[in-house]
C-alpha cells in the first residue's frame, strides 16, 4: 500500500532547503497552495527560485514569501497585481524571467514529460527571442542581467514555412500545488480555475507536495475524473474545506 499522506503542511515542506527551486500552482488567487506557502514562510526558507504564473498580491499567495524577502528569482507570465514585486524588481532586489503564459505552461508540462526543449512561434520577432529583456536591474536604473538570444529555426507546417523559437523546459526541485480532492495514492482532482497551472507545476517538480481540501481512500475517486495521476505526486496533506479563499478583484452589480 502506497500511502502518501503527511500529517501536516509543516512536516511536508520541512526538507525544502534554502536556494531550492519551486514550481507553484495557481492562477491569480485561484488554487494557491496557501497552507504550504505559509508553512514554508514559517520555517524561514529563503533564496528561493520560484516558477509560477504570477506572484500573488502583497499579502496573499506567493506575495507572503516575497514580502519577507524569501524569493531570489521569479519566472512568471504576469506580475501586475503586486506593488512590492514592482519595487523589488526595479530596485534590483529581485530577478524576473518574464515568459509568455502559454510558453510557461508548456515549459512545465514538457519538463514533467522528460522533453528537454521545444520550438514555438510565440515570441518570434520580439525580445523573447532576440534577447535584451531586463531580468535584474542594478539599483541605479541600469540592467545587471538581461535575457539571452534564443535559437530561431524555420519549419514548414502544412506547406507554410515559419520561424520558431527554441524554449528550454523547466524542472524544479519541488512543486507545491492545491487540489480539491485527492486520495492517499496521490491521485488529484482540481476545481475550475484552480486547475490552471496546478497539474503542470506538479509534473515539473522532482518532489511534488499537494494540499487537498478533501482526502479520500484509494478507489473512491472516479478514474475518469482524475486530472493528475498519483505517479506525479509524492506527498499529500489534507487542509480541509474551510480554508480561506480570496478573490483577486471582486466585481458586483448594484441592486436595482
Amino acid at each position: 500500500m502506497i500511502d502518501k499522506q503527511w500529517a501536516s503542511a509543516a512536516e511536508a515542506v520541512a526538507d525544502i532547503p534554502d536556494g531550492a527551486s519551486l514550481a507553484v500552482g495557481g492562477f491569480g488567487l485561484s488554487g494557491n497552495p496557501m497552507k504550504l506557502i505559509e508553512a514554508l514562510h514559517a520555517q524561514g526558507t529563503r533564496d528561493l527560485s520560484i516558477v509560477s504564473n504570477n506572484c500573488g498580491v502583497d499579502d496573499w499567495g506567493l506575495g507572503i514569501l516575497l514580502g519577507a524577502r524569501r524569493i531570489r528569482k521569479m519566472t512568471s507570465s504576469y506580475v501586475g497585481e503586486n506593488k512590492e514585486f514592482e519595487r523589488q524588481f526595479l530596485s534590483g532586489e529581485l530577478e524576473l524571467e518574464l515568459t509568455p503564459q502559454g510558453t510557461l505552461a508548456e515549459k512545465l508540462r514538457a519538463g514533467g514529460a522528460g522533453i528537454a526543449a521545444f520550438f514555438t512561434q510565440t515570441g518570434v520577432g520580439t525580445q523573447v527571442a532576440e534577447g535584451g529583456l531586463p531580468r535584474r536591474y542594478d539599483g541605479d536604473g541600469g540592467i545587471a542581467i538581461e535575457s539571452p538570444v534564443k535559437e530561431v529555426r524555420s519549419f514548414s507546417l502544412a506547406g507554410t514555412p515559419r520561424d520558431y523559437v527554441l524554449e528550454e523546459s523547466i524542472v524544479t526541485d519541488f512543486a507545491l500545488v492545491h487540489a480539491w480532492r485527492g486520495d492517499r495514492h496521490g491521485n488529484l482532482i482540481f476545481n475550475k480555475a484552480a486547475r490552471n497551472f496546478n497539474p503542470l507545476a506538479a509534473q515539473a517538480g522532482r518532489i511534488c507536495i499537494a494540499q487537498v481540501e478533501e482526502l479520500v481512500e484509494p478507489g473512491e475517486l472516479d478514474p475518469d475524473c482524475i486530472h493528475l495521476p498519483g505517479i506525479y505526486v509524492h506527498r499529500v496533506v489534507e487542509v480541509g474545506t474551510g480554508i480561506e479563499k480570496r478573490i483577486e478583484r471582486r466585481t458586483i452589480t448594484e441592486a436595482n
